[in-house]
């Protein structure tokens, strides 16, 4: 069994956000496996498939995204997963735009996020797909990832969410060390 989380924020307030790459890239993936995340389970938006041999869930977790480890803990909790079967997907401040990022475990670099999922689980040793939105000019990084990409950067991050699909396919078929070495 594997479980893919998306981080990002409920509702259409925040739907075409920076901040919420993570929901992005599960709403793209569930649709290329012809899933659809709508049954609410784990405080989240979550549906589930058999995909070859593998099991995966996917969750977007409705608790906003500084309270998503209750979600992710409770979901992990339930299927008795393995931390390293669970990869939590989510945008970062300090890559490019559009730049994967995949990591077996780390720190959480200051996203809330990604620190709320390490509180909840007690670890930081979780598997990771971070896709850069680039540091904004001006120093105010919460209205920058609240804010909605331009046309510009939306042809890079349809790109990128093509390509964080590809690397979860690899990750469920190769694990996380065949994913790293193919998109890091």
């Amino acid at each position: 069994m594997k479980i893919i989380v998306g981080l990002g924020n409920p509702g259409t307030k925040y739907l075409r956000t920076r901040h919420n790459l993570g929901f992005m890239v599960i709403d793209k993936f569930s649709r290329q496996l012809e899933m659809e995340c709508i049954q609410n389970k784990f405080q989240s938006l979550f549906c589930k498939k058999k995909v070859g041999e593998e099991e995966i869930i996917l969750l977007k977790p409705q608790t906003f995204m500084n309270l998503s480890g209750i979600a992710v803990k409770e979901a992990v909790n339930m299927y008795k997963c393995q931390i390293q079967d669970t990869i939590i997907v989510c945008d970062d401040l300090d890559l490019p735009l559009g730049k994967l990022r995949i990591r077996r475990t780390g720190g959480c670099g200051g996203h809330r996020g990604l620190e709320s999922v390490a509180a909840s689980l007690g670890t930081t040793d979780f598997p990771r797909l971070r896709i850069g939105i680039g540091r904004p000019k001006f120093k105010d990084t919460s209205g920058f990832v609240l804010s909605v990409f331009s046309a510009e950067e939306d042809v890079v991050i349809a790109e990128s969410l093509e390509e964080a699909c590809r690397a979860l396919k690899t990750w469920v078929s190769d694990g996380i060390e065949g994913c790293m070495n193919k998109y890091n």
